[in-house]
Protein backbone atom coordinates (compact mmCIF):
# COMPACT_ATOMS: atom_id res chain seq x y z
CA UNK A 1 0.00 0.00 0.00
CA UNK A 2 1.48 3.38 -0.99
CA UNK A 3 2.20 6.02 1.65
CA UNK A 4 0.17 9.13 1.01
CA UNK A 5 1.38 12.67 1.64
CA UNK A 6 -1.26 13.16 4.32
CA UNK A 7 -0.06 10.09 6.20
CA UNK A 8 3.52 11.43 6.22
CA UNK A 9 2.33 14.85 7.35
CA UNK A 10 0.35 13.42 10.24
CA UNK A 11 3.28 11.23 11.32
CA UNK A 12 5.73 14.14 11.27
CA UNK A 13 3.31 16.42 13.13
CA UNK A 14 2.61 13.76 15.74
CA UNK A 15 6.34 13.27 16.36
CA UNK A 16 7.01 17.00 16.64
CA UNK A 17 4.56 17.23 19.52
CA UNK A 18 6.29 14.60 21.65
CA UNK A 19 9.15 15.29 24.04
CA UNK A 20 11.30 13.50 26.54
CA UNK A 21 10.87 16.44 28.89
CA UNK A 22 7.21 15.55 29.39
CA UNK A 23 8.44 13.15 32.06
CA UNK A 24 6.85 10.09 30.48
CA UNK A 25 10.19 8.39 29.90
CA UNK A 26 9.23 7.68 26.27
CA UNK A 27 11.99 7.46 23.72
CA UNK A 28 12.34 10.60 21.62
CA UNK A 29 11.61 8.64 18.47
CA UNK A 30 8.46 6.79 19.56
CA UNK A 31 5.61 7.05 17.07
CA UNK A 32 2.09 6.09 18.08
CA UNK A 33 -0.02 4.47 15.36
CA UNK A 34 -3.78 4.32 16.09
CA UNK A 35 -5.24 0.82 16.36
CA UNK A 36 -7.39 1.24 13.26
CA UNK A 37 -4.29 2.35 11.31
CA UNK A 38 -2.33 -0.68 12.45
CA UNK A 39 -5.04 -3.01 11.18
CA UNK A 40 -5.30 -1.17 7.88
CA UNK A 41 -1.53 -1.12 7.24
CA UNK A 42 -0.66 -4.58 8.55
CA UNK A 43 -0.20 -6.16 5.07
CA UNK A 44 2.47 -3.56 4.26
CA UNK A 45 3.70 -2.99 7.81
CA UNK A 46 7.42 -3.29 7.13
CA UNK A 47 7.73 -0.80 4.29
CA UNK A 48 5.13 1.73 5.44
CA UNK A 49 6.02 1.82 9.11
CA UNK A 50 9.74 2.10 8.49
CA UNK A 51 9.29 5.00 6.09
CA UNK A 52 6.98 6.85 8.46
CA UNK A 53 9.52 6.38 11.23
CA UNK A 54 12.22 7.76 8.95
CA UNK A 55 10.26 10.98 8.53
CA UNK A 56 9.64 11.23 12.25
CA UNK A 57 13.28 10.68 13.13
CA UNK A 58 14.53 13.11 10.51
CA UNK A 59 12.45 15.99 11.82
CA UNK A 60 14.47 15.85 15.02
CA UNK A 61 17.87 15.80 13.36
CA UNK A 62 20.72 13.52 14.33
CA UNK A 63 21.46 13.52 18.02
CA UNK A 64 22.39 10.87 20.54
CA UNK A 65 19.58 10.38 23.01
CA UNK A 66 19.76 8.30 26.16
CA UNK A 67 16.86 6.59 27.86
CA UNK A 68 18.42 7.31 31.24
CA UNK A 69 16.27 9.85 33.08
CA UNK A 70 17.23 11.34 36.40
CA UNK A 71 14.84 13.48 38.42
CA UNK A 72 15.53 15.73 41.33
CA UNK A 73 13.62 15.18 44.55
CA UNK A 74 10.71 17.42 45.47
CA UNK A 75 12.94 19.06 48.05
CA UNK A 76 15.35 20.20 45.35
CA UNK A 77 12.77 21.56 42.91
CA UNK A 78 9.92 23.85 43.85
CA UNK A 79 6.82 22.25 42.23
CA UNK A 80 5.13 25.62 42.03
CA UNK A 81 7.92 26.99 39.83
CA UNK A 82 9.48 24.16 37.84
CA UNK A 83 8.61 20.78 36.40
CA UNK A 84 10.77 17.78 37.28
CA UNK A 85 14.33 18.05 36.02
CA UNK A 86 15.51 15.58 33.41
CA UNK A 87 19.18 14.79 32.82
CA UNK A 88 20.56 13.16 29.67
CA UNK A 89 24.18 11.99 29.40
CA UNK A 90 26.18 13.14 26.38
CA UNK A 91 28.63 10.83 24.66
CA UNK A 92 32.29 11.27 25.54
CA UNK A 93 34.79 13.09 23.33
CA UNK A 94 38.39 12.30 22.43
CA UNK A 95 40.72 15.16 21.45
CA UNK A 96 43.94 14.81 19.46
CA UNK A 97 46.41 17.60 18.71
CA UNK A 98 47.56 17.62 15.08
CA UNK A 99 49.57 20.84 15.27
CA UNK A 100 50.49 22.55 18.54
CA UNK A 101 50.72 25.97 16.87
CA UNK A 102 53.07 28.84 17.52
CA UNK A 103 54.77 29.91 20.72
CA UNK A 104 53.78 30.90 23.32
CA UNK A 105 51.64 27.87 24.10
CA UNK A 106 49.36 27.23 27.04
CA UNK A 107 46.48 25.04 28.13
CA UNK A 108 43.09 26.28 26.98
CA UNK A 109 40.96 26.19 30.11
CA UNK A 110 38.03 28.27 31.28
CA UNK A 111 38.79 30.16 34.49
CA UNK A 112 35.45 31.32 35.83
CA UNK A 113 34.38 32.00 39.38
CA UNK A 114 31.28 30.16 40.56
CA UNK A 115 28.28 32.44 40.24
CA UNK A 116 29.62 34.45 37.31
CA UNK A 117 26.91 35.10 34.71
CA UNK A 118 26.69 35.78 30.98
CA UNK A 119 23.90 36.95 28.69
CA UNK A 120 23.83 35.17 25.33
CA UNK A 121 21.29 34.13 22.69
CA UNK A 122 21.08 30.70 21.07
CA UNK A 123 19.54 30.51 17.58
CA UNK A 124 18.98 27.20 15.79
CA UNK A 125 17.78 26.36 12.30
CA UNK A 126 17.10 22.81 11.08
CA UNK A 127 16.17 22.14 7.45
CA UNK A 128 15.07 18.84 5.97
CA UNK A 129 13.74 17.91 2.55
CA UNK A 130 12.68 14.36 1.81
CA UNK A 131 11.98 12.51 -1.41
CA UNK A 132 10.52 9.01 -1.72
CA UNK A 133 11.56 7.33 -4.96
CA UNK A 134 10.74 9.75 -7.78
CA UNK A 135 8.00 11.60 -5.95
CA UNK A 136 8.17 15.34 -5.49
CA UNK A 137 10.54 16.40 -2.75
CA UNK A 138 8.78 17.66 0.38
CA UNK A 139 9.87 20.04 3.11
CA UNK A 140 9.60 18.79 6.72
CA UNK A 141 11.70 21.54 8.30
CA UNK A 142 10.74 22.45 11.88
CA UNK A 143 10.47 26.15 12.80
CA UNK A 144 13.55 28.10 13.82
CA UNK A 145 14.00 28.75 17.54
CA UNK A 146 15.76 31.65 19.29
CA UNK A 147 16.40 31.40 23.03
CA UNK A 148 17.80 34.23 25.18
CA UNK A 149 19.85 32.72 28.00
CA UNK A 150 21.38 33.78 31.27
CA UNK A 151 24.27 31.40 31.88
CA UNK A 152 25.61 31.14 35.44
CA UNK A 153 28.63 29.04 36.33
CA UNK A 154 28.30 26.40 39.01
CA UNK A 155 30.70 23.86 40.49
CA UNK A 156 30.18 21.26 37.73
CA UNK A 157 29.18 23.31 34.71
CA UNK A 158 26.67 25.93 33.67
CA UNK A 159 23.12 26.69 34.83
CA UNK A 160 20.88 28.30 32.22
CA UNK A 161 17.80 30.42 32.79
CA UNK A 162 15.63 30.79 29.70
CA UNK A 163 14.13 34.10 28.71
CA UNK A 164 11.20 34.41 26.31
CA UNK A 165 12.06 32.20 23.37
CA UNK A 166 10.77 33.04 19.90
CA UNK A 167 10.21 31.12 16.68
CA UNK A 168 9.63 31.64 12.97
CA UNK A 169 6.28 29.88 13.46
CA UNK A 170 3.66 32.11 15.17
CA UNK A 171 1.91 29.18 16.87
CA UNK A 172 5.15 27.82 18.31
CA UNK A 173 6.24 31.33 19.31
CA UNK A 174 3.03 31.67 21.31
CA UNK A 175 3.60 28.33 23.05
CA UNK A 176 7.21 29.14 23.83
CA UNK A 177 6.08 32.06 25.97
CA UNK A 178 4.92 29.53 28.56
CA UNK A 179 8.53 28.30 28.89
CA UNK A 180 9.81 31.70 30.07
CA UNK A 181 11.79 31.13 33.26
CA UNK A 182 12.51 27.46 32.56
CA UNK A 183 15.92 26.15 33.54
CA UNK A 184 18.49 24.07 31.71
CA UNK A 185 22.14 23.30 32.23
CA UNK A 186 25.32 21.70 30.94
CA UNK A 187 27.66 19.53 32.98
CA UNK A 188 31.14 20.11 31.62
CA UNK A 189 34.53 18.44 31.84
CA UNK A 190 37.85 20.17 32.51
CA UNK A 191 38.47 20.56 28.76
CA UNK A 192 35.06 22.15 28.20
CA UNK A 193 33.32 19.08 26.78
CA UNK A 194 29.61 18.89 27.64
CA UNK A 195 28.99 15.61 29.47
CA UNK A 196 25.30 15.99 30.33
CA UNK A 197 22.29 18.10 29.37
CA UNK A 198 19.61 18.81 31.93
CA UNK A 199 16.35 20.72 31.76
CA UNK A 200 13.50 21.66 34.07
CA UNK A 201 10.69 23.33 32.18
CA UNK A 202 7.99 25.32 33.90
CA UNK A 203 4.81 23.29 34.56
CA UNK A 204 2.89 25.38 32.02
CA UNK A 205 5.28 24.58 29.16
CA UNK A 206 3.48 22.66 26.41
CA UNK A 207 4.84 19.43 24.96
CA UNK A 208 5.39 21.17 21.62
CA UNK A 209 7.44 23.93 23.25
CA UNK A 210 9.45 21.41 25.25
CA UNK A 211 10.24 19.40 22.13
CA UNK A 212 11.41 22.54 20.32
CA UNK A 213 13.64 23.58 23.22
CA UNK A 214 15.01 20.07 23.54
CA UNK A 215 15.93 19.96 19.87
CA UNK A 216 17.61 23.37 20.04
CA UNK A 217 19.75 22.39 23.01
CA UNK A 218 20.74 19.04 21.49
CA UNK A 219 21.84 20.80 18.33
CA UNK A 220 23.91 23.22 20.43
CA UNK A 221 25.49 20.42 22.46
CA UNK A 222 26.66 18.44 19.45
CA UNK A 223 28.07 21.51 17.72
CA UNK A 224 30.05 22.61 20.78
CA UNK A 225 33.84 22.32 21.01
CA UNK A 226 36.21 20.73 23.49
CA UNK A 227 39.76 21.96 24.10
CA UNK A 228 42.87 19.79 23.71
CA UNK A 229 44.61 18.31 26.72
CA UNK A 230 48.02 19.68 25.62
CA UNK A 231 49.28 23.25 25.54
CA UNK A 232 48.70 25.01 22.21
CA UNK A 233 49.23 28.39 20.57
CA UNK A 234 47.87 30.37 17.62
CA UNK A 235 47.59 28.21 14.52
CA UNK A 236 47.02 25.04 16.58
CA UNK A 237 44.88 22.32 15.04
CA UNK A 238 43.14 19.55 16.96
CA UNK A 239 40.36 17.05 16.35
CA UNK A 240 37.39 16.20 18.56
CA UNK A 241 35.85 12.76 18.00
CA UNK A 242 32.41 11.93 19.35
CA UNK A 243 29.63 9.42 18.68
CA UNK A 244 26.49 11.36 17.81
CA UNK A 245 24.17 8.71 16.36
CA UNK A 246 21.04 7.18 17.83
CA UNK A 247 19.73 4.30 15.69
CA UNK A 248 23.01 4.15 13.80
CA UNK A 249 26.42 4.96 15.28
CA UNK A 250 27.82 8.09 13.65
CA UNK A 251 31.35 9.26 14.31
CA UNK A 252 31.53 13.04 14.24
CA UNK A 253 34.99 14.48 13.77
CA UNK A 254 35.39 18.20 14.37
CA UNK A 255 38.68 19.71 13.27
CA UNK A 256 39.32 22.91 15.23
CA UNK A 257 41.87 25.58 14.33
CA UNK A 258 42.86 28.32 16.77
CA UNK A 259 43.05 31.13 14.23
CA UNK A 260 43.49 33.98 16.72
CA UNK A 261 44.06 34.58 20.42
CA UNK A 262 43.89 37.90 22.27
CA UNK A 263 44.24 37.16 25.97
CA UNK A 264 41.21 35.07 26.96
CA UNK A 265 39.42 35.69 23.65
CA UNK A 266 39.77 32.79 21.20
CA UNK A 267 38.65 32.63 17.58
CA UNK A 268 38.26 29.01 16.50
CA UNK A 269 37.52 27.75 13.00
CA UNK A 270 35.57 24.49 12.82
CA UNK A 271 35.26 21.82 10.15
CA UNK A 272 32.81 18.97 10.83
CA UNK A 273 32.29 15.56 9.20
CA UNK A 274 29.94 12.73 10.16
CA UNK A 275 30.56 9.14 9.08
CA UNK A 276 28.24 6.18 9.77
CA UNK A 277 29.91 3.24 11.49
CA UNK A 278 27.27 0.80 10.25
CA UNK A 279 25.34 0.23 7.02
CA UNK A 280 22.04 -0.14 8.91
CA UNK A 281 19.79 2.38 10.61
CA UNK A 282 18.13 0.50 13.50
CA UNK A 283 14.65 1.83 14.14
CA UNK A 284 13.28 2.10 17.69
CA UNK A 285 11.02 -0.40 19.42
CA UNK A 286 12.38 -3.27 17.31
CA UNK A 287 10.55 -1.86 14.27
CA UNK A 288 13.23 -3.06 11.88
CA UNK A 289 16.02 -1.30 10.04
CA UNK A 290 16.78 0.70 6.93
CA UNK A 291 19.81 0.11 4.75
CA UNK A 292 22.09 3.15 4.50
CA UNK A 293 22.87 3.59 0.82
CA UNK A 294 24.59 6.95 1.05
CA UNK A 295 25.47 9.29 3.91
CA UNK A 296 27.45 12.48 3.40
CA UNK A 297 27.38 15.15 6.09
CA UNK A 298 29.90 17.92 6.60
CA UNK A 299 29.99 21.51 7.73
CA UNK A 300 32.02 24.46 8.91
CA UNK A 301 31.88 27.59 10.98
CA UNK A 302 33.69 29.93 13.35
CA UNK A 303 33.06 30.61 17.02
CA UNK A 304 34.49 33.11 19.47
CA UNK A 305 35.10 31.86 22.98
CA UNK A 306 36.01 33.90 26.06
CA UNK A 307 37.82 31.74 28.62
CA UNK A 308 36.29 33.99 31.27
CA UNK A 309 32.72 33.15 30.21
CA UNK A 310 30.86 29.82 30.25
CA UNK A 311 29.36 29.85 26.72
CA UNK A 312 30.51 31.03 23.28
CA UNK A 313 30.35 34.78 22.80
CA UNK A 314 29.44 34.66 19.11
CA UNK A 315 29.73 32.58 15.98
CA UNK A 316 27.87 29.93 14.03
CA UNK A 317 28.34 26.38 12.76
CA UNK A 318 26.36 24.84 9.88
CA UNK A 319 26.37 21.10 9.15
CA UNK A 320 24.48 19.61 6.22
CA UNK A 321 24.40 17.02 3.51
CA UNK A 322 22.46 14.17 1.98
CA UNK A 323 21.41 10.70 3.07
CA UNK A 324 19.74 7.87 1.19
CA UNK A 325 18.02 4.92 2.88
CA UNK A 326 16.37 1.80 1.46
CA UNK A 327 13.67 -0.34 2.97
CA UNK A 328 15.21 -3.85 2.66
CA UNK A 329 11.74 -5.36 2.17
CA UNK A 330 10.87 -3.24 -0.84
CA UNK A 331 12.44 -1.16 -3.60
CA UNK A 332 11.50 2.10 -1.87
CA UNK A 333 14.27 4.69 -1.47
CA UNK A 334 14.12 7.62 0.94
CA UNK A 335 16.46 10.51 0.13
CA UNK A 336 17.00 13.40 2.52
CA UNK A 337 18.75 16.74 2.23
CA UNK A 338 19.35 18.20 5.69
CA UNK A 339 21.20 21.01 7.39
CA UNK A 340 21.52 22.33 10.94
CA UNK A 341 22.78 25.78 11.94
CA UNK A 342 23.67 26.71 15.50
CA UNK A 343 24.39 30.38 16.15
CA UNK A 344 25.50 32.22 19.29
CA UNK A 345 25.25 35.96 19.82
CA UNK A 346 23.63 38.79 21.74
Amino acid sequence: MPITASQLDRAALSRSRQSRFSGTGRNLFDVTVPSHSRRRFRPARTGALLLVLTVAMATLGVAACSDVIERRSEAEVDPSALDKEVTMPISAVVTTVLNAGEQPRSLLRRAIAVGHSQQVTLHTVHHIEQQINNQTSRDFSPPTVTIPLTATTCSDGVDLTLGTATSSDPDLAQQLQSADGSHAGFAMSEVGAITALRMAATPTTSDTARAALEQAFYQAVYQSIAFPTAAVGEGAVWTVRQEVGAGVPLEQVTTATLTKRQGNLLTIGLNVTQTPQSNLWALPNNAGALNIIDYAMHGAGTITVDLGLPLPVSGAVTVGGTQTFRDPHSAVLVSQNTSTRVQWGR
